[in-house]
């Protein structure tokens, strides 16, 4: 028998609701505490899509339409590959779900930087927000090569 140790897909997206993204605030390990967009593992039987949506459901209680890809981070010395979305939330309700410990609407201005968990959830943000701002849909790709505990 051959055992391969593959990286773990971590798909997600970036929620957005009249000009404001959703955030949700980590009740688990790693980065208790510190904000991110929604994401988790995939799971078998999933298509990409469907993972990020329902991640984002799990975490933040939130219905939102899948829109295009948005950034792919290869973070290999985590043996994982994040794959971010845009997403429309189909309507302003949202809540804690048992992986946040609070859920919440940002406009840019108001993102709490400094507070982000994760390097590829700040590349997911930062490659959003200029896309926004030039009025374009493109993919980002990059792969971090800060160990976590570096961060």
């Amino acid at each position: 028998m051959v055992h391969y140790k593959n990286p773990l897909l971590v798909l997600g997206c970036v929620p957005h609701w009249q000009g404001k993204i959703l955030l949700c605030r980590r009740a688990i390990e790693p980065r208790r505490g510190f904000w991110t967009v929604p994401a988790g593992f995939m799971e078998n039987g999933e298509t990409l899509q469907q993972a990020a949506a329902r991640e984002c459901y799990e975490e933040a209680f939130a219905r939102v339409e899948i829109r295009s890809l948005l950034a792919v981070v290869s973070v290999t010395h985590a043996a994982q590959v994040h794959v971010m979305f845009r997403a429309q939330m189909i309507t302003e309700e949202f809540a804690p779900g048992p992986e946040s410990l609070e859920v919440s609407l940002y406009s840019e201005a108001e993102i709490p930087w400094a507070e982000l968990a994760f390097p590829s959830g700040v590349f997911t943000l930062r490659s959003y927000f200029a896309d926004r701002a030039a009025g374009r849909d493109l993919h980002h790709f990059s792969e971090l090569k800060i160990p976590l505990t570096s961060f």
